[in-house]
């Protein structure tokens, strides 16, 4: 039985009308993934990405040395939007992304084991424990990455901690590379270019693509050469260096870096709560809890 919640959340991932949601969620035994693979294959709607169900709170937020050699990206989350305001929670967040970047932890368990360099006598876990008694949320480190180079590294922060962006580029310059991490920011890339992509990812798409040309009536042979043509776009979709540049659509990013004589070593995008689910309240559920408890 298909409930109308499944069809609403595939209708919010997807776009698609709540009929053709309901159809491909009943010939898939209410599979979420598999439907909107059906409904893309129907044309029907985009690539639903897993990061598009954004929803826990927090902050991101990048630290990078003054001689932009050393860089750190991390992810820190909260309970409430309320919690990500606080000046005090930002500070902590802040002190994360320095200590990444200093101690060079290899995991978020040794970061937390680490003595922090804010108050070394204390770990950093204990400081953790003191700021959720003090603020009175929980809240958890959830991830970071960290660059260290002799090329030029820059970071990128957007939406008041909503997205972070940290860059490595090989020549250049930080204006050329605060363009690159805003490229980033705004339109997404997974990889840095198609050799980057995974095969196996590559051959599930051209399945999609084939599929699509097929039910738009197209024989298998033009179908085939369809697909070639349009895997172009799957790549210049998530590939940075295959994308259009946001400030001039006419140039490809690629091409840009080049024509500086750089290049873009790495990237890391950080968005806050990307592919986390945020916890649904039900105040009434709530009230009847306390009143029967």
């Amino acid at each position: 039985m298909i409930t109308a919640e499944q069809v609403r959340m595939l209708r919010e991932k997807t776009g698609a009308g709540m009929m053709d949601c309901k159809k491909v969620l009943t010939e898939t035994n209410g599979d979420e993934e598999k439907a909107i693979e059906l409904l893309r294959e129907r044309g029907i709607a985009k690539a639903a990405k897993k990061s598009d169900r954004i929803a826990a709170e927090g902050l991101v937020t990048t630290y990078v040395t003054e001689d932009h050699k050393l860089g750190a990206i991390v992810e820190v989350n909260a309970e409430t939007d309320f919690v990500a305001k606080n000046e005090e929670f930002r500070s902590f967040v802040q002190d994360v992304a320095k200590q990444v970047a200093v101690k060079n932890p290899a995991t978020v368990e040794e970061l937390l084991s680490q003595n922090s360099i804010n108050e070394p006598d204390k770990t950093v876990q204990d400081v953790l424990t003191n700021k959720i008694a003090t603020i009175g949320e929980n809240m958890s480190i959830r991830r970071f990455e960290r660059f260290e180079t002799q090329n030029l590294i820059e970071s990128y922060i957007h939406g008041d901690g909503k997205i972070a962006v940290l860059v490595e580029l090989e020549g250049g310059n930080s204006e050329l590379a605060k363009d690159i991490c805003m490229q980033i920011a705004a339109a997404r890339p997974e990889y840095l270019n198609r050799e980057s992509v995974p095969q196996d990812r590559v051959e599930h798409e051209m399945e999609i693509l084939k599929a699509q040309a097929v039910n738009e009536g197209k024989p298998e042979a033009v179908a085939e050469k369809i697909v070639q043509g349009r895997i172009g776009k799957f790549y210049g979709e998530i590939c940075l260096l295959e994308q259009d540049f946001v400030k001039d659509p006419d140039q490809k990013v690629g091409k840009l870096v080049e024509s500086k004589g750089a290049k873009v070593v790495k990237f890391a995008r950080f968005e806050k709560g990307e592919g986390l689910q945020k916890r649904e309240e039900n105040f009434a559920e709530e009230v009847a809890k306390q009143i029967n408890g």
